[in-house]
């Protein structure tokens, strides 16, 4: 259960708000006092902290100060009766994460503890990543994530994180949907330097194109109608922090430019401001776009894109390190036959073989929930094939039961991921050397199949014996002719 700390002097508030958020399954801690509630702070731990501006001891920027100097990492939101942008940018400059204007709407109160609280929760997961290791049962659930893999590709992530977590470099990690590129963000912000400040994560496909750039930057009092008070907006909030821009191939052009000059300037005004606010954030951004392919199209502002990408780390999906696919098995098993309190500890050996069948197109993602789903609806100790649903038409086929047409589907797709590569590196005889190189391999692959049996091998390719021998000659294969 989540801890709530209320601090003012205002008995009737307390009191309402201690109802208000235990009414939503939170504990709630009350003090009236600011330097009581600063010795309460340094023993014990909360989740989040309302602190009242006008206090009759010390007042609320003193305590936020405070609270701050003992490195404590639980957001605080600042409650005040005066809706003055001065007393605001002050509670953000001394760490705050939020501020509220009595009286409030309990929507809005909702709303901004809901955030902040999803913060903490992020800022105090420990990600770390591991080899064969499985989930420990003695950690409380909700405390530890870990990215699994022994593959060689991801040994080369792990090396990647080590090396760049601690300095303050913009960061872009690519990979297809579901490959754990949140993950990773985390566990660069949880082994550097700003781990103690906060860490918010924005999915940037989430957010409506005309709401962006005011939740993002923020926007001033009378900016836009309903605009009733300054908004501060998540880059502010991460001030000191780590910024993570999930999809940030779905940013608007306008927001592009403003994000460029937080990481070229460390600056940015409000959404109907004038007032340049200074910032110093890390951003670590990830697509499951081709970032070249945006920039090429004209979606994404090259400038932006090149001063992402000065570290940038590429997820393999999930088909490509197969290996680890009983590894992240176990570790799901393990992990939610405890949270769940269902004790089962096995993977049958049919199941495992389904497992390792799948081309797991929704990678690691489509992996866990498949797990999860197997572990609810399963009545014993072991989860067999039986428990796994899997698409037919997502699984690999054996080649003797594919038709002509989906094999000519794969080969196709195969040569979509290959073409691009072969086209960046183009010269003005691309397209000879490219069918040249084509017909080669399979007039020798052909050759190999059967045998070097070339009237085999002409029936299969469907050509006559002397066309082959033709291409045989011009391909040079003297030992061929022979």
């Amino acid at each position: 259960m989540e801890k709530i700390f209320l601090i003012d002097d205002d008995e009737g508030l307390i009191h309402f708000l201690s109802r208000f958020f235990q009414r939503k399954g939170y504990a709630v801690k009350t003090c009236l006092s600011g330097r009581d509630a600063i010795k309460i702070i340094q023993q014990e731990i909360f989740d989040l902290i309302l602190l009242d501006y006008k206090m009759p001891e010390l007042n609320g920027i003193d305590i936020l100060t405070s609270i701050k100097a003992s490195q404590v990492k639980t957001p605080v939101i600042l409650m005040t009766a005066y809706g003055s942008t001065d007393i605001a940018i002050e509670a953000m400059k001394r760490g705050a994460y939020d501020y509220l204007v009595k009286p409030f709407e309990r929507k809005e109160l909702s709303r901004i503890v809901g955030e902040a609280l999803q913060v903490n929760r992020q800022m105090k997961e420990i990600v770390s990543f591991s080899g064969a290791e499985i989930a420990d049962p003695t950690l409380p659930i909700g405390n530890e994530l870990k990215i699994i893999g022994t593959s060689r590709r991801m040994q080369d992530v792990y090396k990647l994180i080590g090396q760049i977590a601690e300095s303050d470099v913009s960061v872009l990690i690519t990979g297809e949907s579901g490959t754990g590129k949140e993950l990773v963000a985390r566990a660069i912000y949880h082994h550097s330097t700003r781990k103690e400040k906060p860490f918010i994560a924005i999915n940037c496909a989430a957010i409506p194109e005309n709401l962006f750039e005011s939740e993002l930057f923020g926007y001033e009092r009378g900016a836009f109608t309903g605009a009733d008070r300054t908004h501060i907006g998540k880059i502010e909030r991460c001030n000191g922090g780590t910024c993570f821009l999930d999809e940030i191939g779905d940013m608007s052009l306008n927001a592009q430019a403003k994000l460029l000059r937080v990481l070229q300037e460390g600056e940015f005004e409000r959404l109907g401001g004038s007032q340049t606010i200074k910032i110093d954030v890390r951003v670590i951004a990830a697509s499951n776009k081709d970032m070249e392919k945006e920039v090429e199209y004209g979606r994404f502002r090259a400038d932006l894109f090149w001063r992402l990408k000065i570290i940038t780390i590429p997820l393999p999906p999930l088909r490509e390190r197969a290996t680890d696919i009983h590894l992240l098995a176990d570790y799901f098993l393990a992990r939610f036959s405890r949270e769940y309190a269902k004790p089962i500890h096995y993977l049958s050996e049919p199941a495992r073989k389904k497992l390792s069948a799948y081309s797991w197109p929704g990678n690691v993602r489509e992996l866990q929930n498949c797990i999860r789903r197997a572990i609810l609806i399963s009545t014993s100790d072991i989860i067999s094939e039986e428990h796994f649903v899997l698409s037919p038409s997502k699984e690999e086929q054996p080649l003797s039961s594919i038709s002509r047409e989906q094999l000519l589907d794969r080969f196709r797709i195969k040569l979509e991921t290959i073409i691009p590569e072969i086209l960046r590196l183009s010269k003005d005889d691309t397209h000879v050397n490219l069918m040249e190189m084509v017909e080669e391999t399979l007039i020798l692959k052909a050759l190999q199949e059967c045998g070097n049996n070339q009237v085999h091998a002409a029936r299969l390719l469907g050509i006559s014996r002397n066309t082959l021998r033709h291409r045989l000659k011009k391909i040079g294969d003297k030992s061929m002719l022979a």
